[in-house]
């Protein structure tokens, strides 16, 4: 449905194709920039937090390119629907796997609960979304998977398994190299403070994958991000110089030409309706710290984004991009969808509680509590949290799977199976609303 709805703009060769996507496409907040990299190389990515990401798009793009001189068609949509597909259903064998292998959940406990992990709204979204997150839950699920098998095994995470999980992790996406050390802390347990696993396991690598970012920086973004900005000052130069062109125009026409003018304009300026701001108050300045946010509700943003929006979709402004035309907090129609939700969270912590003393559990919360200080302590994206749901809601269905192992009533189980056909009905009509009619 969303190659569809974009085939005959995305597959025409064109002589701006970052002004193509960028300006055409909307799903949510989620940038097009991977149609962009396949289409026309170059590292667009923000390096400082996707620092491999546009060299591992490289090898799609010179297959694109290929395609695109071969045939006179951009085949974007198809190659990233064939990356979005193989990470898709290698997430979904990854958390089965825990549930199974790992959690020792019955069969039927593991299928329903990898079912209702995809019937989210956001996971649902990743997993077509020309961008990275559905990549990132499959590497972070892949980690969890690789960390409590060894648990279980009683093994050792060593040095070069750390390396490269944190490469292929943090390359992604830098904060999510954290989790990858967090997991080697909860393996390895106090080997993990040993001197040669911190200097050659994490700070060596952490080190250099900064060191890198800088470098990929000045060597492949500098000039071309110069360029734009002369661009933007020149075109901001000839704005300026156009209106003080007006003004002076109007300062030599008559009176009451000039009167009429000045009631227009303030007429105009009446009627235009008030932006809402897009994001809140800082906490100060600077190239990261500028996306904090101080400001916007966490309760709002927690009932109607972290546990709303990316669970299930809202009826209004339906998959609207926050930055375009959506407010910042929307609330639900229907009193069912707060119901639902807090069913959901509801069981979300008793989960919690149930598996309290598991060890495999506590990591995973752990890769939970980095994002909840990012997003809703710090405010980093807190105005779209929703959008970075696929980096953590995967501990929800692995909380309420301790549940599930506590009790054996099938009844809980009917409640689960009901709520993942609810889910899945209510968010796939709403995507197909959006795509199709």
């Amino acid at each position: 449905m969303l190659i569809n709805k974009y085939f005959e703009q995305f597959s025409a060769p064109a002589k701006s194709y970052w002004n193509l996507f960028v300006g055409k496409f909307c799903l949510s907040g989620f940038d097009p920039i991977t149609y962009y990299i396949v289409t026309h190389w170059e590292a667009r990515y923000n390096v400082y937090r996707h620092p491999l990401l546009s060299f591992f798009m490289y090898p799609p793009y010179l297959l694109n390119k290929e395609l695109l001189d071969l045939i006179g068609m951009n085949m974007v949509q198809f190659i990233v629907a064939a990356m979005l597909l193989f990470c898709s259903f290698y997430s979904f064998i990854f958390i089965h796997r825990i549930f199974r292998d790992i959690m020792k959940l019955k069969r039927f406990d593991s299928a329903l609960l990898s079912f209702m992990l995809y019937s989210f709204a956001f996971v649902m979204l990743s997993a077509i979304a020309p961008d990275h997150f559905i990549m990132s839950m499959m590497m972070l699920l892949l980690t969890l998977y690789i960390s409590g098998m060894m648990m279980q095994e009683g093994k050792k995470m060593k040095i070069w398994q750390t390396v490269l999980l944190f490469v292929f992790t943090a390359g992604i996406s830098l904060n999510n190299g954290l989790k990858t050390f967090m997991s080697a802390l909860f393996v390895n347990k106090k080997s993990f403070f040993r001197p040669k696993f911190l200097i050659l396991g994490v700070f060596a690598p952490a080190i250099l994958m900064w060191g890198f970012c800088r470098y990929e920086y000045h060597a492949f973004v500098w000039e071309g991000e110069k360029a734009r900005h002369e661009m933007r000052a020149k075109a901001k130069a000839k704005k300026k110089a156009l209106e003080e062109k007006k003004k002076a125009m109007a300062a030599n026409t008559p009176k009451d030409s000039t009167k009429a003018s000045a009631i227009a304009d303030n007429s105009n300026k009446k009627k235009a309706p008030k932006k809402e701001a897009k994001q809140g108050q800082p906490i100060m300045k600077g190239e990261f710290m500028r996306w904090t946010d101080i400001s916007t509700s966490r309760w709002d943003s927690a009932v109607e984004n972290l546990f709303g929006e990316s669970i299930q979709l809202h009826q209004d402004y339906l998959l609207k991009d926050e930055f375009r035309s959506r407010p910042m907090i929307v609330r639900y129609n229907w009193i069912l969808n707060y119901i639902v939700e807090g069913i959901i969270v509801a069981l979300f912590v008793i989960g919690i509680w149930c598996g309290r003393k598991s060890r495999f559990l506590w990591m995973c919360m752990s890769y939970f509590a980095l994002d909840m200080i990012l997003h809703i302590g710090l405010g980093f994206g807190i105005n779209e949290v929703y959008i970075m749901s696929a980096h953590w809601i995967y501990v929800i269905p692995i909380a309420i799977g301790y549940l599930l192992k506590e009790c054996k009533r099938q009844w809980l189980r009917l409640v689960f199976s009901l709520l993942t056909v609810y889910l899945y009905i209510y968010n796939v009509l709403l995507i197909t609303k959006y795509l199709v009619l």
